[in-house]
């Protein structure tokens, strides 16, 4: 059964569903934890720099979990996501990056208008 959950300034609260949700899915504690990583840097980004809300779906799949990101209004584009390590220099940027460090697939599209970032991490490194 998918997770669904709200993406509102609890940011707590979505990584302790879906750490449980990726337990429960047979992750190990370790790979569940590069996949908070990697959603919780999402969602701080939507707080931050977004609209501050949007809406999470998580499913299992048979070699992992992929989760979905709509930001109804946001403006996240496939233009945003880095195409190579950020310069040396960066002092900001490195979320999108970690992102795509942590996750096997990682696509911007806008299906309804809407930015939708998906990932997909596998249950094993």
């Amino acid at each position: 059964m998918p997770l669904r959950c709200a993406i509102t300034a609890d940011l707590s609260l979505l990584r302790s569903r879906l750490h449980a949700f990726a337990l429960s899915s047979g992750f190990s504690g370790e790979r569940a934890n590069d996949l908070i990583i990697a959603i919780n840097e999402a969602a701080a980004n939507i707080l931050e720099h977004g609209t501050g809300s949007g809406v999470l779906t998580a499913r299992r799949d048979a070699h992992g979990i992929w989760v979905e990101i709509v930001e109804p209004g946001g403006t996240l584009t496939a233009d945003h996501l880095p195409p190579s390590d950020p310069p040396a220099s960066a002092v900001r940027g490195f979320g999108l990056w970690i992102i795509r460090r942590l996750c096997d697939v990682v696509t911007v599209d806008h299906p309804d208008g809407h930015p939708r970032l998906r990932v997909h991490m596998s249950d094993t490194t």
